[in-house]
């Protein structure tokens, strides 16, 4: 197999991000002490080249929101120094009337961020939510920002639980020439429960007849905090059956997949459970797919 693409990845340091420096606090991916500290580009790079990846795509981990703009030229400065990441997707507080000024200043500081995220899942156990209400992407504001989007040339990355997806495909349909990016597969809580299957399936069916929609293959440790390759299979078959591969791509999610596993042993189990994947589609997973999304150019 060709070089990898690492669609989803993490590196900080702890000092910049309260969340990790801290009281501890129930988090949706279980104890995290082992990753309350500096997880940066060397150690990445030492884990992705272990795993075979080639090029990467950094996701924000949630700075404080005054910083977000510093967190960006930091991640530029990272990458002047050592060529990685190859891409970024920042964060703008999307309910604020300044989003958009905020979004430019990322932008002007450096070509690589090419999207934005702003987590909004919801759920009745509060270890699992990230936003303040299950409906908040119907706020007007964050519409009007999202729709700002088009003329940035960015994505969304979009967060959300199944039962939320509805109203996500609604605000994916409202905005048809902004590039969604749907992530962890819409973080499936429980597949062995039909009924949680049953609702995450119908969610997802309706984002896969939006076109604009794009899914990462990444965060199947969550909720089990381990390598599980029955739901790995399963969510990969769900996703490509419903999407194609050509809108769907593999990330690791580093540093948070360490606290159950290694890269390579993460990878190693998405190869298994592609395994039965035609080469071009295994092409498109792990690689041509989040070339195209993120603008990465050809391998």
């Amino acid at each position: 197999m060709s070089e990898i693409v690492d669609a989803h990845h993490h590196v900080w340091r702890q000092a910049d991000m309260p969340w990790l420096s801290g009281p501890m606090v129930p988090r949706i991916f279980g104890p995290y002490e082992p990753i309350r500290r500096d997880y940066l580009i060397d150690e990445y790079q030492r884990d992705a080249a272990a795993a075979g990846i080639g090029a990467s795509v950094y996701v924000q981990p949630n700075w404080p929101m005054d910083r977000v703009v510093d967190e960006v030229r930091w991640i530029a400065e990272v990458h002047e120094r050592t060529g990685w990441p190859m891409a970024v997707v920042g964060c703008a507080d999307l309910f604020a009337p300044d989003a958009v000024e905020v979004m430019r200043a990322q932008q002007a500081i450096s070509p690589l961020v090419v999207g934005t995220r702003l987590q909004l899942h919801w759920h009745e156990r509060p270890e699992f939510r990230f936003a303040s209400g299950p409906d908040r992407m119907k706020d007007p504001v964050f519409r009007d920002n999202i729709g700002a989007l088009r003329d940035l040339g960015w994505l969304f990355e979009l967060q959300v639980f199944a039962p939320q997806m509805h109203d996500a495909a609604a605000l994916v349909a409202e905005h048809p020439d902004v590039p969604f990016v749907l992530v962890h597969a819409g973080m499936l809580t429980d597949h062995t429960d039909p009924a949680v299957v049953a609702e995450w399936r119908a969610g997802m069916a309706e984002l896969a007849a939006c076109s604009n929609v794009v899914v990462k293959l990444t965060g199947q440790g969550t909720f089990v905090h381990r390598v599980d390759d029955e739901l790995i299979r399963f969510v990969a078959d769900e996703v490509l059956d419903g999407f194609g591969s050509t809108r769907a791509m593999f990330g690791t999610n580093l540093p948070v997949e360490k606290l159950w596993t290694t890269a390579a042993d993460l990878t190693d189990a998405w190869r298994r459970a592609l395994g039965h994947r035609t080469p071009d589609e295994q092409a498109d997973v792990f690689s041509r797919t989040a070339r195209r999304v993120y603008g990465l150019g050809p391998s």
